[in-house]
Parts: structure tokens; C-alpha cells; sequence
């Protein structure tokens, strides 16, 4: 939970947060919160920019990945890092109105969105407030992304790392960016292929509101 010292100093970008582009300028991003193509079908408040903010510590890391990969012909396409509070704060209000279901179907077939905080695919606190976390799969030398199995953002059990409902051409590809990621200082999420957090991350009980522009 957030302490005192968090809640003085969320609504404020500490100089060691930067935009990714800017740490690694061949990193590809696509930030599917800026834009309608994500679960809810519409930008997220608090992302104003087609920008992805992280902090400095985790950007050193994501160039040391995108460099190990690129020996190999590859590459990473990030969808998401800094998610500011309102966001998490929008998706709390979204979930309660079960009329809107325009993206059920694509990202959450089998569960009713008024479950998804309680299930644990939406939390309260979401790590990436706290600048260090990001979304992301791996690409190859066209700019394709490897075939994990679901899409980003999948609300099921298909999406865990380890799933046996995945082929596995599907279960190699998410092993191989889970352990990239893992040799380059990033702890991985059981239930996301895709969700990474980096370890000693420097602001461990700060969650920030600050939007991206």
C-alpha cells in the first residue's frame, strides 16, 4: 500500500524518469493506451503523448536486452512502461460499468469485467506507477512479433507464462523473452508472458500520477 512519503511525491516526474525512444532509439514502440486499440476501445487518461516514460534504471536495462536480442536478428516492441495513477483509477470505473463490453470478445472472452480487480488481471497498485515495469513481446528483423500464443493485455489463464493450452513454438517464444529479460535484471509475472518488473527498482513504494506528454 502506499505510505505517507509516497502520497507526497506522486504527482510529481523525478529527473531520473526519461522516454524510452530517447535511452534506446531503435526500441519500437506501440502504445496501445494512447490510442483506442487496447481492452477498454478508447485512450486512457493520463497518456497524452504517444510516449513511453521510465525510469533512467530501468531504460539501461531494457538497452542491454534490446542489444542481446539484436545479435540474434531481433528486437523488442514495447506496448506500455510508466502508467500514471489515474489510469489505474479509470479502468477501477470502467470495470463497474458492465453495459461496455465493446472489447470483451478480443481481450477478456471468458470473464465477466466486473471480476477483473477481483481476479487479479487489474490492481489497485499497478507496478508500472511505480515507473519501472513494462509490457512488451519480442519482434523480428521485419518488425513481426513472435507468436506468444494471446495478444497482449489476454485476461485468461492462456496468457501465464507457463500455459499448456499454448503450442510449443508459442511457449519457446514467451521462455526466450522471459529469459532474456530475467539474464538482464527483470522479474517476470506468472499470469502475463508480457508484464516485467525490474529488480532493486528505484522507487519501490511510490506510486506517481503525472501524465505522459
Amino acid at each position: 500500500m502506499p505510505t505517507p512519503d509516497s502520497q507526497a511525491h506522486e504527482q510529481i516526474m523525478p529527473a531520473n524518469f526519461v522516454y524510452l525512444r530517447d535511452a534506446v532509439p531503435d526500441i519500437v514502440e506501440d502504445v496501445r493506451y494512447f490510442c483506442a486499440d487496447n481492452f477498454v476501445g478508447e485512450p486512457i487518461p493520463g497518456y497524452e503523448a504517444a510516449r513511453l516514460l521510465i525510469t533512467a534504471e530501468a531504460a539501461a536495462a531494457m538497452h542491454q536486452v534490446q542489444q542481446h536480442l539484436q545479435q540474434v536478428g531481433l528486437g523488442l516492441k514495447v506496448f506500455d512502461a510508466y502508467r500514471p495513477r489515474r489510469a489505474v483509477n479509470f479502468f477501477r470505473e470502467w470495470s463497474q460499468n458492465a453495459q461496455d463490453i465493446r472489447k470483451q470478445a478480443v481481450y477478456y472472452p471468458r470473464l465477466d469485467k466486473t471480476s477483473l480487480f477481483a481476479a487479479g488481471y487489474l490492481v489497485e497498485f499497478s507496478s508500472h506507477s511505480r515507473g519501472s515495469t513494462v509490457d512488451l513481446t519480442i519482434i523480428d528483423a521485419c518488425g513481426a512479433e513472435l507468436d506468444m500464443g494471446t495478444c497482449f493485455d489476454y485476461f485468461d489463464l492462456s496468457s501465464w507464462t507457463a500455459s499448456n493450452s499454448v503450442n510449443a513454438q508459442q511457449r519457446a517464444n514467451r521462455l526466450l523473452l522471459r529469459t532474456v529479460m530475467e539474464l538482464h535484471h527483470f522479474l517476470p509475472v506468472e499470469e502475463e508472458w508480457w508484464h516485467f518488473i525490474l529488480k532493486n527498482e528505484p522507487y519501490p513504494h511510490t506510486w506517481f500520477d503525472f501524465p505522459v506528454r
